[in-house]
């Protein structure tokens, strides 16, 4: 009684491989494929706009990790002030995006990369230099829906067999 199950499992089991195998497989090669991650993406790298930013430190006040560093001085002639150092440790950074919200004249955004590993920990250290907004540097739309309605659709893995036909 019991001799007559035996093949059952096995049976299952390749019926479901014969389903699986003629499928159109969905996994991207990735780096030579790339997917649109998500618009509102927190990415692992912060965008400074220079001509936005007052100096105020809003940002630096805000960080939990105190990841970011911002020393200014005051421009007499024309009663401003000038940021001569901002610097992020992206090491310490936890990509919470509190620095992003509460920067009141929107010089501060996250970025839409995510590709930032490092060897050594003193790379993570960006300088203004570094994070200055720039035509390689994309700004992603979190807390900003004004980036956000510029930026490209995500691509998703389902939603790719339907574009390429």
């Amino acid at each position: 009684m019991r001799f007559e199950r035996y093949g059952i499992g096995i049976a299952k089991g390749m019926a479901l491989t014969f389903k699986h195998l003629f499928r159109h497989p969905i996994t991207t090669q990735y780096p030579e494929e790339r997917l649109t991650v998500s618009r509102r993406i927190r990415g692992n790298e912060l965008v400074w706009d220079k001509e936005k930013c007052t100096g105020c430190a809003t940002c630096a006040k805000s960080c939990p990790q105190g990841a970011i560093q911002i020393i200014t001085s005051v421009k007499a002639e024309e009663n401003k002030y000038v940021v001569e150092k901002f610097e992020v440790d992206i090491g310490y950074c936890i990509f919470c995006g509190l620095c992003v919200e509460s920067c009141p004249y929107e010089a501060l955004f996250m970025s839409y990369d995510y590709e930032r590993a490092r060897y050594r920990r003193q790379e993570l250290v960006m300088a203004k230099e570094g994070l200055l907004l720039s035509d390689k540097k994309q700004p992603s739309g979190y807390a900003r829906p004004k980036v956000e309605a510029t930026l490209p659709k995500q691509t998703l893995l389902l939603d790719r067999d339907k574009v390429k036909k």
